[in-house]
C-alpha cells in the first residue's frame, strides 16, 4: 500500500515511536483487508494522528477503514462509538482496538468548513446534547487529566511571555476543576470542531473522532473557538464572543463555567507550545507566536 506523503514525511518525523508505527501500517492495513474481506475503492487519505482508506465490505456496503496511532487519545474511541451507537456521530460496523482499528459507516468529504462560522456553532451545539451522555467506567477521566497538566502551567517561567495574570487564573481554576465533582461524569468527544462534523447521508451532521472523556460538557467549546480564526482578521475579539455566545446559549449551557474552561484550555495551549521550543532548544517560530498570541485573545475575549 502506497502511504500518502503526509504520513510517510510528516508523521514518520515526530520521532522514533512514530517512525515505527508508519512502518508496520502496510502490514497492519493488509492484515485488516484481508480479515474483514474488504476491498479499497480509493487511495488513502491521513489526518493528524490518523489513515484512512475507502473501502467496500464483502456486501457492498461503502465504509471507511481508520487506523490511528497508539496513543491514549485513540485507546477508547471504539467505546465512545459503540455507545453512542450512531446517535448523531459516525456508525461504528467493526473495531479491532489492540490495531486501532475502527471500520465506519462512509461519509462525505463536506464538513463544516463549508458553512457560516455561527451557522456551524449552531449545528454542533445541537450535537453535544445528542453525544453527551453519562460516561462508560472505562474512560479516563477530564480531573486526572487537568491535575496533570497544571504542572505545565506551575512550571512556567517568569520570563515566560504570558500575562502573569491569565497563568495565575489558569492554575486557580485547574485546581478548582480537579476539586469539582462535576469535572467528571459525562462523555465528552474532546476535539469537537468544524472539520470533525461531516456531512452524511443518514443524518445531515454526524460526528467523528472523537477523543473521549469522562468529562465536563462545558470543556467543549474551545476547540470552536481557535479553529478558523484566520476568517476573524481584523475583528478576533468580536468573532470569538460571537461563537461563544452563540454555543452557550444554543447549547444551554452555564456562560461562566464554559468561559472559565476556555481560559484554562487557551492557556495551556500557548504553554505547550513554548514547552515544545523549549524541548527542542529553539525559540518560539513565527506560526508559533502567532499561536500563543491567539490563544491569549481568545482567552481575553471571552472574559470582556
Amino acid at each position: 500500500m502506497a502511504l500518502p506523503e503526509a504520513v510517510l514525511a510528516g508523521m514518520a518525523a515526530r520521532g522514533p515511536d512514530w517512525a515505527g508505527w508508519v512502518d508496520s501500517l502496510p502490514g497492519i492495513a493488509a492484515g485488516l483487508l484481508a480479515e474483514w474481506e474488504l476491498t479499497v475503492d480509493w487511495p488513502p487519505m491521513s489526518g493528524f494522528c490518523s489513515i484512512v482508506l475507502s473501502v467496500r465490505t464483502p456486501g457492498g456496503r461503502p465504509a471507511a477503514l481508520k487506523i490511528a496511532f497508539p496513543d491514549d487519545e485513540s485507546e477508547h474511541e471504539h467505546l465512545a462509538l459503540q455507545h453512542w451507537g450512531g446517535r448523531g456521530t459516525v456508525e461504528l460496523l467493526r473495531a479491532d482496538p489492540r490495531r486501532r482499528a475502527l471500520l465506519l459507516e462512509r461519509l462525505h468529504h463536506e464538513d463544516l468548513n463549508s458553512l457560516w462560522d455561527l451557522e456551524a456553532c449552531e449545528i454542533v451545539a445541537g450535537l453535544y446534547s445528542r453525544i453527551h451522555l453519562p460516561a462508560p467506567p472505562r474512560l479516563r477521566t477530564l480531573s486526572s487529566y487537568v491535575d496533570r497538566w497544571r504542572e505545565s502551567l506551575t512550571n512556567l517561567t517568569r520570563d515566560a511571555p504570558l500575562p502573569p495574570r491569565l497563568v495565575e487564573q489558569a492554575i486557580a481554576l485547574a485546581g478548582d476543576f480537579v476539586a469539582d465533582k462535576a469535572c467528571d461524569g459525562t462523555m465528552i468527544h474532546g476535539d469537537l470542531h468544524y472539520q470533525n462534523v461531516l456531512a452524511a447521508d443518514r443524518e445531515p451532521w454526524l460526528v467523528i473522532d472523537p477523543k473521549p472523556m469522562s468529562g465536563d460538557p462545558h470543556y467543549e467549546l474551545a476547540p470552536m473557538l481557535w479553529n478558523r480564526c484566520d476568517e476573524l482578521a481584523g475583528n478576533v475579539r468580536d468573532g470569538i464572543r460571537r461563537r461563544f455566545h452563540t454555543l452557550v446559549d444554543a447549547a444551554d449551557l452555564d456562560q461562566e463555567r464554559a468561559r472559565d474552561w476556555v481560559v484554562l484550555r487557551m492557556m495551556l495551549n500557548a504553554t505547550w507550545a513554548l514547552e515544545d521550543a523549549a524541548r527542542l532548544a529553539t525559540d518560539l517560530s513565527d506560526s508559533g507566536k502567532e499561536w500563543v498570541t491567539m490563544c491569549v485573545t481568545i482567552a481575553k475575549a471571552v472574559q470582556d
